[in-house]
């Protein structure tokens, strides 16, 4: 590596989520999703947060853009043939747990939905890029909650480790990367959308939330031990939402606030990458009055069956007050916090702070020792096609060439990363808004929020820019 270039091998790609790219959602036999009853626009980004209580259920009548999505199911060949164009190296994307058991507790695996991605995986390594496959994205069978209560109920782990086994037998030849959970530490956050766990009124969030997430702790330690006795040379890693938490001034109360902020982050990645729960987590616990119930072997499960690598999203940074009547709330932002007064925002309320990824690398890297991989990164934003097909998404570039300058300097300082893969490297419906308005790729979609368009796919200004970083390995990005 030069000081100019990345480290060579670097694994470049872009990223997308099969229930936001795929649509064909009840082709192939697959079954009903958590995703596919999420609604769009406002209603969507209230039930994120808050719920109602019961499950939701499609409303006839209502159109969906999730259900057809880009018609990745059907044109696959013809995006990964633009990734190639591109020179990707690697392309993230999710296998869609309802294509492979429909109900999740089926007694066999559907063999259409395995055979969609043999295709799509073939059609990769056709082309020179390799696969990287997020088990769990942000959608589970619809049936698993309705018939189990979702990740509350301890029997998932077992449906999850079965799912996870049936592809790591399917694809093991194939398929290196891979990762268990989506941004897992959402579940926090999101807790439907991240773990389909419906909060009833007056119930304590936390004692679902976290219980739960030790479920998925077991479930993404099953799957390691599974991958290793399987295909030993694979690397499986954990996935978290990632960011710098900034106290919003020089108060202590301001820092003690980023520090507990930073501390729910860091419980669910030491617990996948150490083994086990930070010291803090009994006082963490009892101030929230949760009861893990566990069982005698869980502890040393997590301790065998840590990850290879740590991968992670970035899309903004987050200041916090610790004045709970502070009026400058961050819009947006699915990590809350306030508004911090040096840094501009985009479209949709999320600050841009690239140096704040330099300086979330260096944390993680810190803390753990371990292989970085940043999976997401990117801008949302309303392109616009102008006549003779032309995308001018400069401030996308401008956003992409400051986070990589700033992730190139991190490596430059020790930092070990492996791999970097933008998000929706392909316009995509928006998981927080079920929009197509919110723009992030490289390739432009013919698409509106209401259905209409012709799905044809058309190269942005930013599609020759990432061709030429990627060509180079970093050396053509402008110095910041």
């Amino acid at each position: 590596m030069t000081a100019a270039t990345f480290p060579e091998n670097f694994l470049w790609g872009g990223a997308v989520a099969a229930n936001q790219v795929e649509g064909a959602y009840r082709e192939g036999g697959k079954g009903l999703s958590t995703a596919d009853v999420l609604p769009p626009a406002s209603a969507r980004f209230k039930l994120l947060f808050h719920g109602k209580g019961e499950i939701p259920q499609i409303e006839p009548g209502t159109f969906y853009p999730s259900h057809e999505g880009i018609d990745f199911y059907h044109r696959y060949k013809e995006d990964i043939a633009l990734f190639a164009e591109m020179g990707f190296k690697v392309f993230r994307t999710s296998v869609a747990w309802t294509r492979i058991f429909p109900n999740g507790d089926d007694e066999a695996p559907n063999e259409e939905g395995l055979k969609f991605y043999d295709n799509v995986i073939d059609e990769l390594l056709k082309h020179g890029i390799e696969p990287l496959l997020t088990i769990s994205h942000f959608d589970m069978p619809l049936a698993l909650l309705e018939n189990y209560g979702g990740w509350r109920n301890r029997e998932l782990v077992k449906l999850y480790e079965r799912y996870a086994r049936t592809l790591f037998e399917r694809y093991k030849g194939k398929v290196k990367y891979w990762i268990t959970f989506n941004e897992i530490n959402m579940l926090a956050h999101i807790p439907f959308i991240s773990g389909g766990i419906v909060i009833a009124e007056g119930e304590n969030k936390a004692q679902a939330v976290y219980q739960s997430a030790h479920h998925q702790f077991l479930a993404s330690a099953l799957a390691v031990k599974a991958a290793r006795e399987l295909r030993p040379e694979a690397m499986i890693g954990c996935m978290v939402a990632g960011g710098a938490t900034y106290p919003l001034t020089s108060k202590p109360e301001d820092s003690l606030e980023a520090m507990e902020h930073d501390r729910i982050t860091q419980l669910f990645t030491d617990v996948m990458v150490k083994g086990s729960y930070p010291y803090y987590a009994a006082d963490f616990f009892r101030k929230k009055n949760v009861q893990l119930q566990t069982e005698p072997e869980d502890a040393e499960l997590l301790r065998r069956y840590t990850v290879d690598f740590i991968s992670f999203s970035y899309y903004t940074s987050t200041a916090v007050s610790s004045d709970p009547e502070h009026p400058d709330k961050a819009s947006g932002n699915l990590f809350g916090g306030v508004v911090n007064p040096y840094l501009k925002a985009s479209d949709w309320g999320w600050q841009i702070d690239p140096l704040g990824l330099r300086y979330a690398l260096h944390q993680l890297y810190e803390r753990y020792g371990k292989p970085l991989f940043i999976v997401e990164n990117g801008l949302g934003a309303s392109d616009v096609l102008e006549p003779g097909d032309v995308v001018n998404d400069d401030y996308r570039i401008d956003y992409l060439n400051r986070h990589l300058a700033e992730a190139r300097k991190a490596i430059e300082e020790g930092v070990e990363l492996i791999g970097y893969t933008s998000w929706g490297c392909i316009d995509l419906i928006s998981a927080s808004t079920g929009e197509m308005k919110k723009r992030y790729g490289y390739i432009y979609v013919d698409r509106d929020n209401d259905g209409s368009g012709s799905l044809r796919r058309v190269r942005k200004k930013s599609f020759h820019w990432y061709k030429q970083v990627i060509a180079t390995n970093g050396a053509s990005l402008s110095e910041e």
